[in-house]
């Protein structure tokens, strides 16, 4: 059971820019960690960012700084994962997830227990 719907992925030219959405469904996550991760195919599942919904702390992985930028819509209960700057190495698919609010390794997937079924994002050289 997919407890996001996320949207926005498509194919893009290297230096382009897409805006991910992820919205739940179902339910709220009001004060859970919600993050993004990526899987390219045979490759293992990568962290890509996260924010806190009570405080809007972010974390991102090194790769993707200064280029990612998570951020969310309470009113909307939405949160957004704007990517700019596209190489492609970031293709892959992207899923949203939350995790308890006592979660503070934002990057380890396994302490997430609600996820999206992902968008896909292609980045052509």
């Amino acid at each position: 059971q997919a407890h996001f719907v996320e949207s926005g992925g498509g194919l893009v030219q290297s230096g382009g820019s897409l805006r991910l959405s992820c919205a739940p469904s179902g339910r709220t996550f009001t004060g859970y960690v919600m993050g993004w991760f990526r899987q390219a195919p045979g490759k293992e599942r990568e962290f890509v960012a996260a924010i806190t919904w009570s405080a809007g702390n972010t974390a991102y992985v090194d790769s993707v700084k200064g280029r990612f930028t998570i951020s969310s819509d309470n009113a909307k209960n939405t949160v957004y994962l704007q990517m700019n700057s596209l190489k492609p190495e970031d293709t892959a698919v992207y899923v949203c997830a939350a995790a308890p609010p006592w979660v503070t390794k934002y990057s380890d997937y396994t302490l997430y227990d609600y996820w999206g079924q992902g968008t896909q994002v292609t980045v052509s050289s």
